[in-house]
């Protein structure tokens, strides 16, 4: 499975973004979905969350400006970008979360490839 980000890019300072992803397949056993980012020279940070029973997740840094949600359609989550910072300037990867079951239950990560969301003045 390949998942694709879309909608990065630059803009200034309090401006706003929308992320979404697309999934080359579908998804089965899917547990939870979000996006993480990393900046150069630093460890992917997680951004935000979402289960399967709509409970979120976010990363203090991001909280009440940011919002993620599912795409019912492709079954990928969407990032809403408000009141960007600089901070945020980072490579965003898209991120779902499946469960597979044997004599335990584990997640595994299916990552997409990232894309560039630049906050300057």
């Amino acid at each position: 499975v390949q998942l694709v980000e879309s909608g990065g890019g630059s803009v200034q300072p309090g401006g706003s973004l929308r992320l979404g992803c697309v999934a080359s397949e579908t998804i089965f056993s899917i547990h939870r979905m979000g996006w993480y980012r990393q900046v150069i020279g630093k460890e992917r940070e997680l951004v935000a969350l979402i289960n399967n029973s709509g409970g979120t997740t976010y990363a203090d840094s991001v909280k009440d400006r940011f919002t993620v949600s599912r795409d019912n359609t492709n079954n990928t989550p969407d990032l809403q970008m408000n009141n960007l910072r600089p901070e945020d300037t980072a490579v965003y990867y898209c991120n779902v979360k499946v469960l597979r079951c044997g004599s335990a239950c584990r997640e595994y990560d299916l990552w997409g490839q990232g894309t560039q969301v630049t906050v300057s003045s």
